[in-house]
């Protein structure tokens, strides 16, 4: 590492940054020099995205505010967002949030951990017609400033809601939509998942699965195993030629990996995101680390607490040590009506004290990031 000061850029305020910022607010060597670009001023964990559809939580009871974790962690913010990188010549250009014209961005040291997002510039070749007629779910503060109107129609007379997507997210989201219309907004609504081809929550175990559509059924949720092609005013075009006509439909696909990666010179996958070791390093640009929606890792995904050692001892020039596979949590799937699945290897449990065990968690996450360290 070079010698003096430090630059390390961390681009993105996603859980692995948020919780650089918690061990940094505890221990910031006097030579190293954070600055965070991010878009919002505030995080909004995609986790809780189920209880702020459903009406659990308002938006402001679900956001972590950055300027306290910042001060804390001894970091500057830069409100914008990435539109460029060279990382041969380690720098980045990033759009300031104000529309004023791009600046540039030195770092020795680079950490990518950007919120889940829909490219724009690609919905309509993917699906035509989806900028004109389609709601994205991520990233999730656009959905949380448009749901409100979703809300109005809703109250004002019966709606159909098709949510496109099959894997947990999606199931949340068919889920939490559901419930907030029903209990809020006038009767007769109806709700239909399309998840793309496979069963819902094609990545879980097959008798997690099986509980899943168990819960689908009984809250009245249509599922069509069918890819869609394209919307139109009237709803949305299915692979098998049919029409399914719907008032507000709903992307709620897996985030795409930032386009600005292409020309970046790193390594990427077949995803277009960055080809990553074990410990979260870039294979081809030792100095870049990558998280979340940027990654492609190898085996073992580093947990999001292991990146804040990686990049101290990247700083230090220490050897980075070798790390156990992480211990895999539980994964808690809300289904709606104060219900969720645990799935925990073969494992499936279900109850309303699942969804209060997630409940907790998500307000652990919340309460950490909420009093960082003095």
């Amino acid at each position: 590492m070079r010698s003096g000061i430090t630059r390390l850029v961390l681009v993105g305020a996603g859980p692995a940054h948020l919780a650089v910022l918690g061990r940094l607010a505890a221990h910031h060597p006097g030579d190293l020099q954070v600055t965070l670009l991010t878009r919002w001023p505030q995080h909004t964990p995609a986790a809780l995205l189920p209880t702020l559809m459903a009406g659990g939580r308002t938006p402001e009871q679900a956001r972590i505010a950055l300027p306290a974790l910042l001060q804390a962690a001894h970091a500057r913010a830069l409100a914008g967002h990435c539109i460029a990188l060279n990382a041969e010549a380690r720098q980045l250009t990033w759009q300031p949030a104000d529309g004023s014209a791009p600046q540039t961005l030195d770092f020795d040291l680079l950490s990518l951990d950007p919120a889940a997002a829909l490219d724009r510039e690609r919905l309509d070749t993917r699906w035509p017609g989806a900028r004109e007629h389609a709601l994205a779910l991520w990233p999730l503060e656009g959905l949380l400033a448009l749901w409100p109107g979703v809300l109005a129609l809703a109250q004002r007379q019966p709606v159909s809601l098709a949510v496109i997507g099959g894997n947990t997210a999606a199931v949340e989201a068919a889920f939490a939509a559901a419930e907030r219309l029903r209990r809020d907004g006038a009767p007769g609504s109806t709700f239909t998942l399309v998840t793309g081809g496979p069963e819902p929550a094609a990545e879980l175990p097959a008798r997690a699965r099986q509980r899943v559509r168990q819960r689908l059924r009984r809250a009245g949720i249509q599922v069509l195993c069918e890819p869609c092609t394209g919307f139109t005013a009237e709803g949305v075009r299915l692979g098998n030629g049919a029409l399914l006509r719907c008032d507000v439909p709903l992307l709620a696909c897996p985030g795409d990996a930032p386009a600005w990666l292409a020309d970046s010179g790193l390594a990427l996958g077949d995803s277009g995101r960055v080809r990553c070791d074990d410990h979260g390093r870039s294979l081809s640009h030792p100095a870049v680390f990558a998280s979340g929606e940027a990654a492609e890792h190898g085996v073992h995904a580093p947990d999001h607490d292991a990146l804040a050692p990686l990049l101290l001892a990247a700083h230090a020039g220490t050897p980075l040590k070798a790390r156990q596979p992480p211990r895999q949590p539980p994964t808690l799937v809300a289904c709606g009506e104060h219900h969720a699945l645990a799935v925990w290897g073969p494992w499936v449990l279900q109850g309303a004290w699942v969804r209060r065990w997630r409940e907790r968690r998500d307000q652990r996450a919340l309460d950490r990031h909420a009093r960082p360290a003095p």
